[in-house]
């Protein structure tokens, strides 16, 4: 855990160093339709709720980007399943992201298709309740960041994809099929 946050400290204060590999920065905003799931689960229960997130965006070539970045998810399960049938079984995420992704873009113009990875931590409260597993944790746990999607438009401003944040401490993912617009920053 100690490893994770110093980490974590190295890539959020990464955008106070001036890098000679770093072309262009720029804002992401990203909105979505969030849910979380559990790993393990015999009834297949999504919750589902709101995804929001910002994020730095530090390009080093026309096909990498490095991106800290700081958002929240809120889900909540409805007591049914996939068939709308009741269950017992409950995943529930309320939390603070924050961390650090690589993405790795096909240089095509108009509609670049983007995979990106990376590590991070969520704050909040987390709750899966399956036949497999009975977890009720609130605080900080880590997560990996993965998401794919598509960016469109002449100088791909626009973003169109899933992004999934896997949570082992607590067996569930989260994640969000969201929106997102980017921001150029004006050099010095």
């Amino acid at each position: 855990m100690k490893k994770t946050l110093f980490l974590l400290i190295i890539v959020l204060t990464s955008n106070v160093m001036e890098a000679q590999f770093i072309k262009e920065k720029s804002i992401h905003a990203k909105i979505g339709y969030g849910l979380s799931a559990p790993y393990n689960s015999v009834d297949k229960i999504v919750a589902t709720g709101f995804f929001a997130q910002g994020e730095l965006v530090l390009k080093a070539t026309s096909w990498v980007e490095f991106r800290p970045y700081a958002g929240f998810i809120l889900t909540n399960s409805n007591g049914k399943d996939l068939n709308n049938n009741p269950t017992n079984e409950k995943v529930e995420s309320k939390a603070f992201l924050l961390g650090g992704k690589a993405r790795v873009r096909a240089p095509i113009p108009w509609v670049a298709p983007y995979v990106e990875v990376g590590i991070g931590t969520s704050i909040g409260k987390f709750e899966t309740f399956t036949a497999f597993d009975t977890i009720n944790k609130s605080g900080l746990i880590y997560h990996i960041p993965f998401s794919f999607g598509l960016e469109l438009g002449r100088n791909h401003q626009v973003d169109l994809g899933f992004t999934y944040y896997y949570q082992p401490t607590v067996q569930q993912y989260a994640g969000a099929f969201a929106l997102g617009l980017t921001f150029p920053l004006k050099s010095k």
